[in-house]
């Protein structure tokens, strides 16, 4: 396609805002072959095909510190599934303080979604720890059902440690007590690093696991997005600077991405995927999840990760029972990230998904929900909470 034609049709503005998104970068797209109208029934079929995102619990708010609400949603734990409680051991800071208790409380999974995405990016995970096990789910500010940052609204940064004080106001609110385990997705993974380095008495009384899931402790700036080095120089040097002239054309910008969302398929499926056998209603789902955010908070979160350095943090961690995972093929947080932030938590356990992408946790989410499973059920028995049964099955119930 001509350069004058992309300018003509806004795409090259378009393409920046899908990058930023942890989508897209430097993709050439084939010349479209299929008519607007049968791309546009497909996107609805592959849309009717799957429930994906449809799961829904009990409704919460949590205020941050800047006056946001935090939108979450508590799934409980299927009482009758739950055995009896042993007595609870001497281990970590909040047990201490629980030993009046007649029987320890159940472990609370609480998940923290990627940039660009929402709670529903967990759909996988939430469908197999159903009943199984407590969790909460929340979307972060600017995203999902969750108010616009206050702070950004009028003017203000986004930055990963007020992401960490988000997560803690979420914590406060929808598990005020009892063992928690965190899980966090990408940005959700930063969020968790950063909560723990503002918090790290919290850590010590409350939390007993942690999942990690493609993300990355740092040296974002680093990254190539599968470029050239040269492409990538030049893209994280021209990356803000569009943005925050895309982000103050918000109608534009959005009315151009819905006309030409067709053509960034393969784009999304190459940044969120490393595999070509996807299910398309997976892909699909993908796809709605990252076009559901508008280009000002695409704009607005972008520089946080450039600075996001938190390696020192995960000593708060460490010990814990744990899981870091990645995709090998992931492009945009690579999991040599991954294999370092395990290398600074050897109680952790570390899996690399073969041929696996970004979105891990869509693509290959039995192996996915058998390792968070496996890790959950440690952290509870390490605290002596009950361990419902079916999660003991989860644990052993990997795709080969």
């Amino acid at each position: 396609m001509a350069d004058g034609k992309w300018e003509r049709a806004g795409l090259v503005g378009a393409a920046i805002g899908v990058v930023a998104a942890g989508a897209a970068a430097g993709v050439a797209i084939e010349r479209v072959t299929v008519g607007r109208g049968m791309r546009r029934k497909a996107r609805l079929a592959l849309d009717a095909a799957g429930s994906y995102g449809s799961l829904r619990g009990a409704p919460g708010t949590a205020i941050a510190e800047d006056g946001t609400e935090l939108y979450y949603e508590i799934d409980e734990t299927d009482p009758v599934d739950v055995p009896p409680a042993e007595a609870p051991r001497s281990k970590r800071g909040w047990l201490r303080a629980s030993r009046t208790r007649p029987a320890p409380l159940p472990v609370t999974v609480v998940f923290s979604h990627g940039y660009c995405l929402n709670q529903d990016a967990f759909h996988f995970q939430r469908a197999a720890l159903r009943g199984a096990v407590r969790t909460v789910f929340w979307d972060q500010r600017s995203h999902g059902r969750s108010e616009r940052g206050h702070d950004q609204a009028e003017g203000g940064p986004v930055s990963i440690d007020q992401l960490g004080r988000d997560l803690k106001a979420v914590l406060d609110a929808a598990v005020p007590e009892g063992p928690i385990v965190l899980v966090g997705h990408s940005m959700g993974g930063m969020t968790v690093m950063a909560f723990a380095d503002q918090f790290p008495e919290y850590v010590a009384e409350r939390v007993a696991g942690v999942a990690l899931v493609s993300t990355s402790a740092g040296k974002l700036a680093a990254v190539t997005f599968g470029l050239p080095a040269a492409g990538a120089r030049a893209f994280r040097a021209v990356a803000p600077g569009v943005l925050k002239v895309l982000g103050s054309q918000v109608d534009l910008v959005e009315r151009t991405r819905r006309a030409t969302a067709d053509l960034f398929a393969g784009i999304i499926k190459r940044y969120s995927f490393g595999s070509d056998d996807v299910d398309p209603a997976v892909e699909r789902f993908a796809e709605r999840l990252i076009e559901a955010t508008p280009i000002d908070v695409v704009a607005e979160f972008y520089p946080a990760f450039t600075e996001h350095e938190k390696a020192d943090a995960l000593e708060v961690l460490d010990g814990l029972p744990g899981l870091v995972l990645a995709g090998d093929k992931d492009l945009l947080t690579p999991s040599a990230h991954s294999t370092e932030i395990a290398e600074r938590l050897p109680a952790a356990e570390l899996v690399v998904v073969p041929g696996a992408g970004h979105l891990v946790l869509m693509e290959r989410p039995e192996l996915v929900n058998a390792a968070l499973a496996r890790v959950v059920a440690e952290a509870a028995d390490a605290v002596r909470a009950p361990v419902p049964p079916r999660l003991r099955e989860l644990t052993g119930a990997v795709d080969a």
